[in-house]
């Protein structure tokens, strides 16, 4: 039986250095474990500052298809709507996923409103001004017929924020490194109103005021380190 030549004991050892190192990589940790579990039913106040929930107004209700994949991509969701002492309404609604690699991307609204036959109008980037620092978000305004909703979103991965599409591959890449398995959450306002302008800063305001009414642990998670 010839011998192994070393071109072929060389490639085998390199072959299985590759392998393990593919193996240490690879992350094992949730950074859902660690710390408090998130609740979004108890995280989240049904009453606040001026805000109390309106149990007559439904946020956007999902067709089965969407909420299938919905249900595989997030572990919670939770869907209010508030009211203030002006009568001014906002549309909440959060959605929480423990594991956000490759494999668990979030559901944006540019993909669930169209899908349920909106039309959007508006796609831009922005900042929402918080006492705790700068949110950066996507706004939208999303029409069906004669409804018009402005709506406001960010994302979370893990304790960031990413602000666009190769920040966050980066920041996955980062968890990936550390062998963590990030969290992370899209935290959506929105509300019926012909004024974009206005509504966004209705928005804003509904989302100081609901920072403020929780812990700070609760607004990291919602926010970011931002917010500690």
């Amino acid at each position: 039986m010839p011998g192994i030549s070393l071109k072929h004991l060389i490639i085998g050892l390199l072959m299985l250095a590759a392998a393990g190192l593919a193996y240490a990589l690879t992350p094992r940790e949730r950074v859902a474990d660690q710390g408090p579990k998130i609740n979004l039913e108890t995280m989240i106040p049904k009453q606040f500052g001026q805000w109390k929930l309106d149990e007559t107004v439904l946020p956007l209700i999902t067709d089965p298809k969407q909420q299938a994949l919905i249900n595989k991509i997030y572990n919670q969701t939770l869907s209010r709507t508030y009211m203030n002492e002006q009568g001014e309404r906002i549309m909440l609604s959060i959605a929480y996923g423990g594991d956000q690699s490759d494999d668990m991307a979030v559901h944006k609204p540019e993909v669930c409103y169209p899908a349920q036959g909106f039309q959007l109008l508006k796609n831009t980037r922005g900042n929402l001004q918080t006492s705790g620092g700068p949110i950066p978000v996507k706004r939208l305004v999303a029409t069906h017929g004669p409804r018009i909703e402005p709506i406001t979103y960010w994302i979370t991965l893990g304790d960031e924020v990413p602000d666009g599409g190769l920040k966050w591959k980066l920041a996955q890449l980062k968890y990936g490194l550390t062998g963590k398995i990030p969290d992370g959450l899209l935290f959506r306002v929105s509300s019926i109103q012909p004024d974009d302008h206005a509504a966004y800063d209705l928005q804003g305001r509904f989302v100081n005021d609901l920072l403020q009414a929780i812990p700070k642990e609760h607004r990291t998670r919602l926010a970011g380190m931002a917010q500690q």
